[in-house]
């Protein structure tokens, strides 16, 4: 998995916090929880990041951005859309769906932009046509794919970066310091590890995290929000 330094510096202006496609706006239904009280700390806030990491980020989208990134290696849009299209049926929630296909959009735009590559810009075209959703962990998959970063590595940056938007989120709604944030995402790295090496050798992507998705559902109709629905 080992990387060149200009596929890593690539890889990591992706997944990064700067990389402007909306991620921060996103609370994947910790703000209702927050305000139902469920959710107060740090110590509860990990376990709802490590349940969405293993029944949704890492099986789900993990595996099918490794899919995705095969898939444009060799250039079958068709089975990149097909792949999208099923990850669109996978997520039952409205608030989760549409926030992986604006962030997904923005990625697919971007990288459009700033890479010259027809298979690129035609998936770009693809999602802009409303052919396709363009769910985030698709784009990025395609994205991997043409600029070669190996699948284990470019689901590990993806899944880092999902976990590290939760601990963000929860910054802005729990008496949760720094320090304690980045100890949260320290103890999450074993388990980020692992579900990248799965993803990367999955074969069926599969979701499962219903109180997440129900949170998700519930923080629309909340009076007050911190966080788009």
């Amino acid at each position: 998995m080992e990387l060149p330094t200009d596929k890593l510096i690539e890889l990591l202006q992706f997944a990064d916090s700067l990389f402007p496609i909306g991620a921060f706006a996103h609370g994947a239904g910790l703000e209702y929880l927050a305000q139902a009280g469920t959710l107060s700390n740090g110590a509860e806030l990990r376990p709802l990041i490590e349940a969405l990491l293993c029944g949704t980020l890492g099986p789900c989208d993990g595996a099918v951005l490794a899919a995705a990134s095969r898939l444009a290696a060799r250039a079958d849009l068709d089975g990149v859309v097909a792949l999208d299209r099923a990850l669109d049926a996978m997520k039952p929630a409205r608030q989760t769906r549409q926030a992986s296909r604006q962030m997904g959009r923005q990625t697919a735009r971007l990288a459009a932009a700033m890479i010259c590559d027809p298979v690129l810009q035609r998936f770009a075209e693809l999602v802009g046509q409303g052919r396709t959703p363009g769910h985030h962990a698709s784009a990025f998959g395609v994205v991997a794919g043409r600029k070669g970063w190996p699948a284990e590595a470019a689901a590990a940056a993806f899944l880092y970066a999902g976990a590290a938007a939760l601990v963000s989120a929860g910054l802005r709604l729990l008496p949760l310091g720094q320090l304690e944030g980045q100890q949260i995402l320290s103890a999450l790295k074993p388990t980020i590890a692992a579900l990248a090496d799965r993803a990367s050798r999955a074969g069926v992507p599969w979701s499962f995290a219903p109180a997440m998705e129900i949170a998700a559902m519930r923080h629309a109709r909340l009076d007050n929000r911190l966080f788009r629905s």
